[in-house]
């Protein structure tokens, strides 16, 4: 039988530790690129990966990458709303709203460090994109969204699932050189340091909404109350 999503609990340190490692991840190279610090300690490293991510390019993987790059923001920010739509549908009003705050925030805080940091992207862009490089819009986006739902589900597979797709995201973006390394690495860090951070006080609030709410599937509860109801009235 399927189940709604079901959050497991977890101590609130096992969340809030990492997002801030993550957001300190995100901030540093950041706050170096403003600085005008940032180019010239990660040039190596992202040159250096660009050379190769390079020489993997071939027909094949031009058409992988062309789709990642068409659902890889606009289409996880559609499933964003989409699972936000669901839950409510599922009455989760409370993951939800966590869901919606998680994906809101990091898609500004997104294009507002884009404005702030004003880097430029690579030399030879095979993809149309926005002004600013660091961070990746498009790693942030998939990474919000893998995240909220990896936290939702709350097992295993879950989580192995969102760490493969926001791997492919991220060397997808440098393999269509429409970003550094550095900035797919920051996009990634910022989005799940935020979902995170979200999720610390949300933990508790989701798990205990999830037992309310019952282990049966929304339709099946609908349905044993509206026989309740019509015992009832008979």
């Amino acid at each position: 039988m399927l189940r709604v999503l079901r959050p497991r609990r977890r101590p609130g340190w096992q969340t809030f530790a990492p997002a801030l490692f993550l957001l300190c991840a995100f901030a540093v190279p950041g706050a170096m690129l403003v600085a005008g610090q940032g180019e010239p300690a990660l040039n190596r490293i992202d040159t250096t990966w660009q050379a190769y991510i390079f020489t993997l390019h071939a027909p094949f993987w031009d058409g992988v990458n062309v789709v990642l790059n068409a659902v890889g923001y606009v289409g996880m920010l559609v499933l964003h709303l989409v699972l936000v739509v669901a839950l409510l549908i599922w009455r989760r009003p409370k993951a939800a709203m966590f869901t919606a705050l998680a994906g809101l925030s990091a898609l500004g805080l997104t294009q507002l460090t884009k404005a702030v940091v004003g880097r430029e992207r690579p030399q030879g862009a095979t993809v149309l994109s926005d002004t600013g490089s660091y961070p990746s819009g498009h790693v942030s986006a998939t990474t919000a969204f893998l995240v909220v739902l990896a936290l939702l589900i709350g097992r295993q597979w879950a989580k192995v699932v969102a760490v493969l797709g926001i791997l492919a995201m991220m060397i997808s973006r440098t393999y269509l050189s429409a970003h550094w390394l550095s900035d797919v690495l920051g996009g990634a860090c910022l989005a799940a340091g935020v979902v995170l951070l979200l999720w610390w006080p949300f933990l508790k609030i989701c798990v205990q909404e999830n037992e309310t709410a019952g282990r049966a599937t929304i339709w099946r509860a609908g349905a044993s109350q509206r026989q309740q109801e019509a015992g009832q009235q008979e």
